[in-house]
């Protein structure tokens, strides 16, 4: 039996990661669409985040190769072109028209079609064969869609062009995800570990942006006072510091990601997304001023059973009732354990697993 001050300390710890990670994933969203209302450069935005991410993942590798004194793997280049080249691409293109959506949408919009990123995962990993086909599939898809176009269907705040770059931000973000899930699968390559990951992708993410970015935004950027033609010089460090801070929510998101799933797992994620679309939601009614209709409020209730459906579905068949999705490397892989996060709580289960043995 588990040591009863575990068990608290346990369940205090996964509350904490889960708040953590509500807290850097929505701040992400409301901070991408407060700036966007005075700086005009989303794409610009967006590289500037990737700098940041990759200086703080290389200095987090750092951190634990000493403390756990073994090397972090650095793939060669014919591996990291080839291999890793396809989903830094998706990621980027996903990541980039997110962004740049917010200079047409509002939250709610957004958030709502966001979510039907589920349905291009599902296809995507079917066509990749990470999933099995499954009859009750069929009804997550028609609730999920269904739900997406009530939504829209009665939006007083509906703007095509921005729906249009979240739903292909959403179907890019399909392959993405299917990418990034057979790319850290493939244990040749050592990148079980987010971190690691994140590390090696955020430059490939930074060229393969860049040439849409000098298209869209080059000229104007050279031009804007916000940067480049500034008198002062407070007015350059306030942009900069508000650019970082962004590039430091996008970080604290993947690692919270990181965290929230090697302590627990992928399930619990998954959980928790669905409440972080609803107190997304909520709080962009009550702070941003969004519009929704009864329509709306009823088609996000039928998107969120379709995406509880497909949880539900994956927790069913994970306890061996059928095969129905390949996890992650998961708790048993030791590359995606934390040591500053073992805790005496663990060791004490350990001793409890080890004496019933």
């Amino acid at each position: 039996m588990a040591c009863p001050v575990s068990v608290i300390c346990r369940a205090v710890r996964n509350v904490g990661l889960v708040l953590i990670y509500y807290v850097f994933s929505i701040g992400i969203t409301f901070y991408n669409k407060w700036l966007m209302k005075g700086f005009h450069f989303p794409l610009f935005m967006t590289l500037w985040h990737l700098t940041i991410i990759f200086c703080l993942s290389a200095l987090t590798r750092c951190a634990m190769q000493c403390w756990t004194r073994k090397p972090r793997v650095t793939l060669g280049w014919k591996e990291y072109l080839y291999k890793v080249a396809p989903t830094a691409l998706a990621t980027a293109l996903d990541i980039g028209l997110s962004n740049w959506s917010f200079l047409f949408i509002t939250i709610s919009l957004y958030t709502m079609t966001k979510s039907s990123a589920v349905l291009f995962i599902l296809f995507f990993s079917l066509i990749f064969k990470l999933e099995e086909p499954n009859p009750f599939l069929i009804l997550v898809v028609v609730l999920i869609a269904s739900g997406l176009f009530m939504f829209t269907l009665k939006s007083t705040q509906f703007n095509l062009e921005g729906f249009i770059m979240v739903l292909l931000a959403s179907f890019i973000g399909g392959i993405r995800w299917t990418l990034t899930q057979v790319l850290m699968q493939k244990a040749e390559l050592g990148l079980q570990n987010p971190i690691d990951t994140m590390y090696h992708l955020q430059p490939l993410m930074f060229l393969g942006l860049f040439p849409l970015f000098v298209l869209n935004e080059g000229l104007g950027l050279s031009t804007t006072e916000k940067l480049f033609r500034v008198s002062e010089l407070q007015p350059l460090l306030y942009s900069l510091l508000t650019l970082s801070v962004g590039g430091s929510l996008a970080f604290g998101l993947g690692f919270s990601e990181f965290l929230l799933v090697s302590r627990t797992s992928s399930l619990t994620l998954s959980i928790a997304g669905i409440f972080k679309e609803v107190c997304t939601l909520l709080l962009a009614v009550g702070f941003m001023g969004d519009k929704m209709s009864t329509v709306n409020w009823l088609g996000f209730v039928v998107c969120l059973s379709g995406i509880s459906l497909h949880v539900g579905l994956k927790t069913y068949y994970s306890k061996g009732n059928g095969p129905t999705l390949r996890p992650l490397p998961g708790r048993d892989n030791p590359d995606m354990e934390l040591p500053l996060l073992t805790s005496r709580e663990d060791a004490c289960e350990v001793e409890d697993e080890e004496e019933e043995d």
